[in-house]
């Protein structure tokens, strides 16, 4: 079966999922969108309330935000793979709570699997403490680790603050796109690792 294929098939039971509250509170189910065979997958939060309405990720504000950002790195939306660890708008926006996380992880770790990035971009705190737990963000942002992650092995992590954070703080906006600029570095050590 294709890695297309088998994502929609994901998609069909992601949107049939309840198993938590968050389902019943929200119009639907937002999976994720973009290459199938990305080399980067961007993992946000959870999806916000023109995500909710349009069922894609990263579509309102913050988003025109990213595609600015993968712009400036000669990239599009569509090269790229975009998730949330969340895939049900928490109610009000609020941050999703950590029961609410476990219980995604299932469809993250299979999008994961599937897709198989060279990189994994972790966007805001919430994405990076699924994956690098015991870290601050202001500390580990703009750098690349790799860790051992149980039932996926070794991955690249890079983590960079929320766009929608970047949105309302000047400095914080800058400090972002410096840290976008140096994906592609990133993307040609990991090739050179590989060879």
């Amino acid at each position: 079966m294709s890695k297309q294929d088998q994502l929609n098939k994901l998609n069909e039971r992601m949107k049939n999922c309840n198993r938590c509250a968050l389902r019943k509170g929200c119009t639907q189910v937002v999976p994720g969108v973009g290459n199938f065979e990305a080399e980067i997958l961007f993992i946000g939060e959870a999806p916000g309330k023109k995500e909710d309405e349009t069922g894609a990720p990263f579509v309102g504000a913050a988003g025109k935000f990213l595609n600015e950002m993968l712009e400036i790195i000669k990239l599009k939306r569509e090269d790229v793979y975009i998730a949330n660890v969340v895939k049900c708008r928490p109610p009000e926006n609020r941050d999703p709570l950590p029961f609410e996380v476990a219980t995604c992880w299932t469809w993250l770790l299979e999008q994961i699997k599937i897709i198989r990035p060279k990189l994994i971009v972790t966007l805001g705190r919430h994405s990076m403490e699924r994956f690098l737990p015991n870290f601050k963000i202001s500390e580990i942002h703009g750098k690349a680790m790799r860790r051992e992650i149980e039932d996926l092995g070794k991955q690249v992590f890079y983590t960079l603050y929320h766009p929608a954070a970047a949105l309302y703080n000047g400095s914080m906006r800058e400090t972002l796109i410096k840290d976008f600029q140096r994906i592609p570095k990133i993307i040609a050590k990991i090739k050179m690792e590989e060879k």
